[in-house]
């Protein structure tokens, strides 16, 4: 049982453990996990938390990102499925419900090769300056992706 007031960084790491052993298909099921551990924390609070640790939420609940790899990397190793360049265009294609936390860590790669995105459930439309530049960020999104661990 943890302490009564726990540091933010105790209670992270027991966010963290959590949604490592399955326990974060909601923000309900981590309250109610942090509960059973003597942890007692308000919704607005386990949001500040989940924010601060980069965890987006997919269609099997909450992830953290590996903290040995870059979040745009541990994303694209865990999500993407395929990637094809058409024009200027790069179509991703994702498991049901993994669009939205890859285009997050896509949005917040800051990649200049990248005009924009756009995220449905299981599809992400990037926006490239160039037809060689989407070429080219397929192929990086592959390479990242196999080294992450995933792969087309």
């Amino acid at each position: 049982m943890q302490s009564p007031n726990p540091t933010a960084a105790d209670r992270r790491a027991l966010v963290v453990q959590l949604i490592s052993e399955g326990h974060g298909s909601s923000q309900q099921t981590l309250v109610d996990g942090l509960a059973a551990q003597g942890v007692e924390i308000t919704q607005a609070t386990l949001s500040r938390d989940l924010r601060e640790l980069g965890a987006v939420k997919g269609a099997a609940g909450y992830v953290v990102p590996a903290a040995s790899a870059s979040p745009l990397a541990d994303a694209l190793g865990r999500w993407l499925v395929s990637a094809r360049a058409a024009q200027n265009l790069v179509v991703l294609r994702t498991p049901p419900g993994g669009a939205s936390p890859l285009a997050v860590a896509l949005d917040a790669s800051g990649r200049a090769d990248m005009l924009g995105t756009i995220a449905g459930d299981d599809t992400i439309l990037i926006i490239c300056s160039t037809n060689r530049a989407a070429r080219d960020l397929v192929a990086d999104f592959d390479q990242i992706a196999r080294s992450a661990g995933g792969g087309l």
